[in-house]
């Protein structure tokens, strides 16, 4: 995989107080998606950009993200919808490959500025995403059929799904634990996946087994404590929260890559 054997060993370059601000960080974006549904893990994968080359921090991220959407998913079991997911994963598998192919193409300047663009609209003008369409108008198994597709692909180049997905979700029946639970079905599944084709392409997950136990052991405790507090919490000042987090992260990596491209 182009850019990812040079790039093992980077976390030994991370100073400790860096490490320690992704542990909090997996926690407190694993409380707020077991809250909301979502946004959670696009935080993180922000957070990580700062201090890891993308073909580092977005394989990485899945494997954090694995362990909290299947936390999630466990919590709500009873709820989740599984005849969508198994539409869902129809075309999940090939077009990874599609999306690691173009990943591979990317420098990690156009990829932090191509990620930072995608949270900046998918944060303030997620419609656009859509391009159009209504998916919540569709036939519930064609839609997720596509949206495995599509997911696939961008899974390995954006890393974070999570806002894209959401619409796909109206329409559907479900009360909100039903969505939380297979929303996070669906997204652990596109990780699992997204891990799989990296493992396949050759990045050496083993290189960083202890630093992903440390962020996994806290997206699996941020899901707990926010499955607790699902009932009673204000969930609008949580989403104000983290649309002022993510906004200043990603205007953070567009701002930086672009000076960086224009070489100011």
């Amino acid at each position: 995989m182009a850019g990812t054997p040079q790039s093992a060993g980077q976390l030994a370059r991370v100073e400790p107080i860096q490490i320690a601000i992704l542990a909090v960080a997996a926690f407190a974006t694993s409380m707020l998606s077991a809250i909301v549904g979502m946004a959670g893990g696009i935080v993180l994968l922000s957070v990580m950009l700062l201090f890891l080359e993308p073909l580092v921090a977005i394989p990485l991220h899945g494997v954090v993200q694995l362990a909290s959407n299947s936390s999630r998913t466990w919590v709500q079991r009873k709820h989740v919808r599984w005849p969508i997911i198994g539409a869902y994963c129809l075309l999940l598998v090939p077009m990874s490959f599609v999306g690691l192919r173009i990943a591979e193409t990317l420098s990690p300047p156009v990829a932090r500025l191509l990620i930072g663009g995608f949270v900046l609209i998918a944060t303030w003008m997620p419609s656009l995403l859509l391009m159009g369409s209504h998916p919540e108008r569709s036939d519930p198994r064609r839609r997720f059929v596509i949206l495995g597709g599509v997911v696939g692909m961008i899974n390995m180049t954006v890393g974070a799904t999570g806002p894209l997905i959401a619409p796909f979700f109206l329409n559907l029946g479900l009360k909100r634990q039903g969505i939380i639970g297979t929303k996070a079905a669906a997204q652990a599944l596109g990780h699992l996946v997204k891990i799989a084709v990296f493992a396949i392409a050759g990045f050496a997950f083993s290189e960083y087994a202890l630093v992903l136990l440390l962020l996994s052991a806290m997206v699996v405790a941020g899901t707990w404590a926010g499955s607790q507090v699902l009932e009673s919490v204000n969930e609008l000042w949580f989403k104000r929260l983290f649309k002022t987090v993510l906004t200043l992260v990603a205007l953070r990596l567009v701002i930086l890559e672009g000076l960086n491209l224009l070489g100011i």
